[in-house]
């Protein structure tokens, strides 16, 4: 369609082929979202999750298939250059942030991507006036410590921060790999709630993988189940909002591995 922004076009990737130990994680996946699009992909371990998203970012190779981002295809482009457009926030807090240095300093850099300019001179301090606006709305205080170490935040407050890096420059596509499964109940809300509204505001195309079925059904504008490394179910408008826990796990051609209503509490 024209008007598509990212489109999966028969994503297929196995390990070890043609050998006893062969693994299909990924099965023909294709689907396709315009620019602005909020997308929750839900699914148990072993789902084919995180391998997706690794083969979007470049940090796997897919065994075929195409990825074509903005009109153009990411296959023969290196994990590096894709980094420039493409922004992904990890699960662990600490894999997105950079915890040697502060909390201006960690946006400062996310400020300057792509960029030929540094921040040996240090944080310009109209910059700082742009970070505490940033950093005001989301309600946890931060925009007091902006000299702090990144070290010296919670769970939660890092993955704020993470989001507003991955985010303060519109990237063409944002990634977010179980952003919220670490963090205990309260948190991860909150944390979403902040995903939410920073996706909305910039209108940034998003993918958000989770295990928590619940998260699937609450956000985003439209849910797919990958289900054992193919597409078991995609829902969207009307339809996504009626959707329930019971109704997800009706769609499941197998047994779930550690799938969940609920996030457990682990950092």
């Amino acid at each position: 369609m024209l008007n598509d922004f990212l489109t999966i076009n028969n994503i297929r990737k196995v390990y070890n082929p043609e050998t006893a130990g062969e693994v299909v994680a990924l099965n023909n996946i294709c689907f396709s979202l315009p620019e602005g699009e909020f997308v929750t992909i839900v699914g148990s371990n072993a789902s084919g999750k995180t391998n997706l998203l690794n083969v979007i970012a470049g940090s796997t190779l897919p065994t075929s298939g195409d990825i074509v981002l903005d009109g153009k295809s990411l296959l023969k482009m290196p994990e590096f250059k894709r980094s420039r457009f493409i922004s992904r926030v990890q699960q662990n807090p600490k894999d997105s942030v950079i915890t040697s240095m502060t909390l201006a300093e960690n946006l400062a850099i996310a400020k300057l991507k792509g960029k030929k300019a540094g921040i040996n001179k240090g944080v310009k301090k109209e910059w700082k006036t742009e970070f505490v606006a940033l950093l005001k709305p989301l309600g946890l205080g931060l925009e007091k410590r902006l000299d702090d170490k990144i070290d010296l935040l919670s769970g939660g407050q890092k993955q704020a921060v993470a989001l507003l890096m991955a985010t303060i420059n519109k990237p063409k596509l944002l990634l977010l790999d179980e952003h919220a499964a670490a963090l205990d109940h309260k948190v991860s809300k909150k944390v979403l709630e902040i995903t939410d509204r920073l996706v909305r505001e910039g209108n940034v195309t998003t993918l958000m993988i989770t295990h928590n079925i619940r998260h699937a059904i609450e956000y985003g504008k439209r849910l797919i189940l990958l289900d054992r490394g193919h597409i078991g179910f995609e829902s969207s408008g009307e339809q996504k909002k009626n959707l329930s826990v019971s109704n997800i796990l009706e769609k499941l051609e197998f047994e779930p591995v550690e799938f969940t209503e609920d996030t457990p509490s682990t950092l």
